[in-house]
């Protein structure tokens, strides 16, 4: 039996590459149609079948740097999730069920780990009799090492990025891997040890060798044992037996070709010395090695070394004794001996640049759009969304809101109006009764067509695990939370419906029930009174009309930059600067953050009309004040202008009050349209998630049924 450890592959089955990629094309490539890219996903579909087949032969290498090649560059088009479920088993616990994860780059790591697995036991089925075996080992565990050492810096942080922690596969922690790669080292260099005894190097350097052999199992062990406890029983039973074996073995072994050397240069002292250490290592390995389950040609390999060592440890002793007479030094006090590394990680060209391993082959979506472009486009979308109502559109209101306050608190335009016509209605409140007919209508229409969309996922949630039914709650709260928005706006409807209803009137009836002053003011109003009244009317009215202006003014550059932002369209600006990137560069949104900002720069001046505006209307208001003044202070008391100012100021304060209210619905229609969406997304993420468990059920069925239902089940799939 091989006293070499091998790494295990971590297995899968098919995935539904063709139907994943076309739903997310059409979801989020509406300018295409995934016809266009069928030889894309047939080739993907080709490769992952190849790659995955776990086949040990040379010539699966190859196969698998060309599938992780394309796997880079797809990442560069997609995002980790399109929906795509991947399950793959743990390395060393294959009947176990899958761990299945909707993520790119963890396929791409799975395809990594296995790449090195392939190389470790490539290494293990060599000849190492001799020198060209040898050679073998050496180059297929140091490619394994440089594997796991590429997985670790290039594709494992990119996975932890899009994971939770508590997702993360525990043969993906870096302990896990560390201890691997380390394991690959020392196995490389045991090899590099193994030929130089071919080739009779001398022991001084033999020595040294094994030393650094030592070393690198050490490491491996140290990895596994400061590592959390499940990394630990993650690994077989015997691995960490096995590790301290070889380490004490190589250890020993060090110590013994020093003593030949020490004996070489008549040190008798010395050789006695690293031969007792040599032999106490040997001993405490043979005893771990025959405990733990380690294979029978470790156990073998050091019962070996152990009883070399009696023989030398003894005829050493007995020579000093009786002819040399030599000191036996301690060891601390011994020079350590020099470790000398022959291996290192080889990291194969076709990973450090993932575009040579395609050769003629054409790269997986090259005419996709990347994501990282797509997200930036919807990145400046709900930019300008927000700019816009939080810079134009609520700014506006915030104005608009003010002037109306502040006439309200003069009781304007109604004292006004109650002057210039004593009889009637003011054109004013005809043009805002006629306004709320128009709202009601619109109003009315929207809310029959939200109410019949609005979905429901009360069944999908019941049947979620219980993260899924913590998300259920928080939801229901949020809806609660909004059933009590509901309610306040419902009282503020109740309190002023009468009101508002009286808007809905025809003109005949708000006529009559809005108080008459014509002969009240004949009578009671003197000319010289009145004409100064009437002086500071028309001055008040003049004001009155350049703040109308202003709101007119200020409501076109509202819709003015609504038109503009529905207009439009970024996305062929994105689309070229993303196609100046370099290709197998992973396109990031904040590649055009310049570009955005840029764009986003126009919408400055409908921000710079405002402030203008509003000192405008700083301005216009403090007059309108002071004249408001003035006009009460000219005008007669007169107990029937009273009653019709207060009666049209009730009618203008029910037009604000109606203006306020629909705002309000326009704010739960917009909540509850979005969260109507999520709610949607929610309902989908629980049945996905109950169809995952049947899935794994079904997987654990077929491998209690023995490996040959796996290959049915693998062969149907496919």
């Amino acid at each position: 039996m091989p006293n070499l450890l091998s790494i295990p592959f971590k297995r899968t089955v098919a995935v539904p590459i063709r139907q994943k990629t076309k739903d997310y094309i059409l979801a989020h490539h509406t300018d295409t149609h995934p016809d266009a890219f069928k030889w894309d996903i047939n080739r993907w579909e080709s490769l992952r079948k190849d790659a995955t087949g776990c086949v040990v032969h040379v010539n699966s290498v190859k196969v698998a740097l060309s599938y992780h090649a394309q796997l880079v560059y797809i990442l560069t088009k997609l995002p980790n999730d399109i929906g795509l479920d991947i399950p793959y088993t743990a390395a060393f616990n294959s009947s176990d069920p899958p761990q299945t994860l909707a993520n790119l780059s963890y396929e791409r790591a799975a395809v990594l780990f296995n790449l090195a697995a392939l190389h470790s036991q490539l290494s293990a089925v060599e000849d190492r009799s001799n020198i060209k075996g040898l050679k073998q080992v050496m180059l297929h565990s140091q490619n394994a090492a440089g594997t796991l050492n590429y997985l670790k810096s290039s594709a494992l942080p990119k996975l932890q990025e899009s994971l939770a922690p508590t997702d993360m596969p525990l043969d993906f922690t870096d302990q896990f891997l560390s201890s691997l790669e380390a394991l690959m080292l020392a196995q490389a260099q045991e090899a590099v040890w193994q030929r130089a005894i071919l080739e009779n190097y001398k022991n001084g350097v033999i020595a040294k060798l094994a030393a650094k052999v030592a070393t690198y199992y050490g490491i491996s062990l140290a990895c596994l044992k400061e590592g959390p406890p499940a990394i630990q029983r993650a690994f077989p039973s015997g691995w960490i037996a096995h590790l301290e074996t070889k380490q004490l073995h190589f250890e020993a072994v060090a110590q013994f070709r020093k003593s030949v050397d020490e004996l070489e240069a008549n040190r008798y002292g010395k050789e006695l010395a690293r031969l007792t250490q040599a032999l106490a290592l040997a001993k405490n390995g043979y005893d771990i090695a025959r405990r733990g389950s380690v294979t029978a040609a470790v156990v073998s390999d050091i019962k070996s070394l152990l009883d070399t060592l009696q023989k030398n440890h003894s005829r050493a002793e007995r020579d000093n004794d009786l002819i040399y007479h030599e000191d036996v030094p301690s060891l601390s006090s011994l020079p350590a001996i020099v470790e000398v590394s022959m291996v290192h990680p080889l990291i194969s060209a076709a990973l450090s640049d993932p575009k040579t391993a395609i050769g003629d082959d054409a790269v997986i979506f090259g005419e996709l759009v990347a994501y990282g472009a797509r997200i930036a486009i919807e990145i400046y979308k709900d930019r300008r969304k927000n700019w816009i109502q939080e810079e134009i559109i609520d700014r506006a209101q915030r104005l608009d809101d003010v002037a109306t306050s502040t006439l309200r608190s003069l009781n304007l335009p109604a004292a006004l109006e109650a002057l210039e016509r004593p009889v009637g209605l003011p054109p004013s409140l005809l043009k805002k009764a006629d306004e709320a007919l128009d709202f009601l209508d619109q109003e009315a229409e929207e809310d029959e067509v939200f109410q019949a969309g609005l979905p429901g996922v009360r069944a999908a949630s019941q049947e979620a695990n219980k993260e899924l039914t913590t998300k259920a709650e928080k939801y229901r709260s949020i809806l609660q939370q909004a059933g009590a928005s509901d309610q306040v706006v419902r009282a503020k409807w109740d309190e002023w419906e009468q009101n508002i209803t009286e808007l809905t009137w025809s003109n005949e009836d708000l006529e009559a029930a809005v108080p008459s002053t014509t002969v009240s003011m004949a009578s009671r109003i003197d000319a010289g009174d009145k004409n100064s009244t009437q002086s500071h009317a028309r001055q008040l009215r003049v004001l009155l009309e350049s703040l109308g202006g202003i709101q007119r003014e200020r409501a076109q550059s509202v819709a003015r930059v609504k038109w503009l932002a529905e207009s439009e369209d970024i996305t062929p600006r994105v689309l070229k600067a993303a196609t100046a990137i370099e290709r197998w560069v992973e396109v990031q949104p904040s590649m055009f953050e310049d570009l955005l900002d840029e764009a986003l720069e126009k919408y400055t001046k409908f921000r710079e009309d405002l402030e203008a505006g509003e000192q405008r209307q700083e301005v216009l208001l403090e007059s309108i004040t002071g004249r408001n003044q003035l006009f009460l202070q000219s005008r007669k008391e007169d107990p029937s202008v009273t009653d019709r100012e207060r009666a049209l100021q009730s009618l203008d304060l029910a037009y604000h009050k109606y203006r306020e209210v629909t705002r309000n619905l326009d704010e739960g229609v917009q909540f509850y349209n979005d969260f109507g969406k999520i709610l949607t997304q929610f309902r989908e993420t629980c049945r996905d998630w109950a169809v995952r468990r049947r899935d794994e059920m079904q997987y654990v069925l077929i491998l209690r049924k023995g490996p040959s239902s796996l290959k049915i089940a693998v062969s149907a799939a496919n």
